[in-house]
């Protein structure tokens, strides 16, 4: 019984916060809705953002931490093989993230739609950030190893991995179907692959 109730709770929280944002949804209406009293709710729940999170944080920290996990995967080849494998690592983990966000993209257009004045607002953002990181590594060694890439300007440079990212999550908000979805992926990272070996001067 209280796992039915959960359940509910969850349907009504997640439909109020799409439909009306994070800040707009009143917990007030999403008790009503679910046919629980306050009291009740309280006892799953502190709050609004507890109520959140409980629907989402799990595949964002997933995402987080495979991203992370990737790049550390990466820099642990033999950094002259850097050059070669870059491209196909940076495939397989946009692939990868799209399969899962469109597996889970019920909370996926919670944090893409719905999250302002949440932690997870920021969501795309923490991705960009650990992209321009190992970018910046990456950068560094190819110069190490004799290419000569092209100096380009940070606000650029944030400006493209943004963009390719924004995209990428674009497919889940429109509701992309998944098998176009998956190609639409993976011609957006070939898209922008073509774009850094030019800048970076690999070929």
């Amino acid at each position: 019984m209280a796992e039915n109730t959960l359940q509910k709770i969850h349907e009504i929280a997640a439909a109020e916060f799409l439909e009306k944002g994070f800040r707009g949804a009143s917990l007030r209406e999403i008790v009503k809705k679910a046919g629980v009293t306050t009291g009740a709710f309280y006892g799953y729940y502190k709050s609004k953002e507890e109520l959140f999170s409980a629907l989402v944080k799990t595949h964002a920290d997933y995402i987080l931490s495979f991203f992370k996990a990737e790049v550390a995967k990466f820099m642990a080849i033999p950094k002259n093989e850097w050059a070669d494998n870059m491209a196909s690592y940076s495939k397989h983990g946009m692939v990868h993230i799209y399969e899962y966000a469109w597996e889970h993209k019920e909370a996926f257009r919670l944090i893409l739609n719905a999250s302002e004045g949440t932690e997870f607002e920021n969501f795309i953002h923490e991705l960009v950030e650990v992209e321009i990181e190992i970018t910046h590594v990456f950068y560094m060694e190819m110069e190490h190893q004799g290419y000569k890439p092209f100096a380009f300007d940070p606000t650029l440079e944030h400006t493209i991995i943004s963009g390719e990212y924004s995209a990428l999550f674009e497919l889940i908000v429109h509701d992309i179907p998944f098998e176009k979805g998956k190609k639409c992926a993976e011609e957006l990272h070939d898209f922008y692959e073509a774009g850094w070996q030019c800048v970076l001067k690999l070929n």
